[in-house]
């Protein structure tokens, strides 16, 4: 195995963007898990490049915009504000800021940290029912949404061709929260995420492949005593770029709940273990500014194909820029 001199002035989106991998949702929106979602959107968290750390020390800014109208049908129980709902329609758009630095490397590996400040506007639809009547209500929130860390992030080049990335990411419950709201700017939860993504580039062809295989653990709700099961998530993605900068590819991406949720609401709808896949295009484009800041533009619409005790939705859309400094 060799280590390249340099991976050039790739453009490391990676932890940037694998942020909006570990995609929030409030809980009033949020898969199997409470609210119907949790903080995983499938097929949001790759981007090309996502493997590679840069073996030069610099800053990396990222702005990322997520889009997603979604629901359940009334024919599940769904568990928002401590209650359960019957079905739930969701709309939100989330906003990330993330400031990544690369610290340089050492033996072979290369190191990296970030921040990430999210922004987060959600409606929230759920059905109750109180004896033999039933209503629906909705509830609208815009506030900063809990805050994303990446305390570490470790890159290794097997080749120019082949790259790995190891991280420890956390999501930390600094939001507002109301347990009696069904839209929140919080889960009311820490949650980790250990995550390993992998690029494998074909130049002679054009052609990226990337993947993102991560875990997420969340502690329990203590206002509403509500315990989320880990979830697996699994975001692959081709591309086939371009001379002019342009690249086109197809996004892939899975969200599946390993056991079942706990606490007196999960236990009245049997776990409530859920899952979904979601496939769809992508477009980017990549160029530099003034000749030497790379800048790394993406567009995707990935709706969800499949979908059981999860959030279904025909309108998830993502845009991302990121620049290096």
């Amino acid at each position: 195995m060799t280590s390249p001199k340099r991976v050039g002035n790739c453009l490391k989106v990676y932890a940037a963007t694998s942020l909006a991998a570990a995609f929030v949702f409030g809980p009033g929106v949020a898969g199997a898990t409470e609210g119907a979602l949790g903080r995983p959107v499938a097929g949001t968290s790759v981007l090309s490049g996502i493997g590679i750390v840069p073996p030069d020390p610099m800053t990396i800014v990222s702005l990322q915009q997520v889009y997603l109208d979604g629901s359940i049908g009334a024919s599940r129980s769904v568990p928002i504000a401590g209650k359960a709902s019957l079905g739930a329609e969701g709309k939100l758009a989330l906003t990330l800021a993330t400031v990544e630095h690369v610290w340089g490397g050492i033996g072979g590996w290369d190191f990296a940290s970030a921040f990430t400040l999210p922004y987060v506007w959600e409606e929230v639809t759920g059905t109750f029912s109180v004896g033999r009547v039933t209503s629906s209500t909705s509830d609208r929130v815009s506030n900063l949404y809990d805050m994303y860390f990446t305390p570490i992030v470790a890159g290794y080049h097997f080749s120019q061709t082949d790259h790995i990335a190891l991280s420890f990411n956390f999501w930390a419950p600094t939001g507002q929260y109301n347990p009696h709201d069904l839209a929140n700017a919080s889960l009311n939860n820490w949650t980790f995420v250990p995550q390993v993504a992998y690029t494998k580039l074909v130049p002679k062809y054009g052609l990226e492949f990337d993947a993102v295989l991560g875990l997420q653990f969340y502690t329990r709700n203590s206002a509403t005593d509500y315990q989320n099961a880990p979830l697996l998530t699994l975001d692959v993605m081709g591309l086939k770029k371009f001379a002019n900068g342009f690249g086109v590819g197809l996004v892939m991406g899975t969200v599946q709940q390993l056991g079942n949720d706990s606490g007196p609401t999960a236990d009245k709808l049997d776990g409530f273990v859920g899952r979904d896949f979601a496939m769809g295009p992508i477009i980017t484009y990549d160029t530099k500014i003034n000749g030497k800041h790379p800048l790394s533009a993406s567009l995707r619409w990935v709706p969800t194909l499949a979908s059981t005790n999860r959030l279904k939705s025909t309108a998830t859309v993502q845009a991302t820029a990121t620049m290096a400094f």
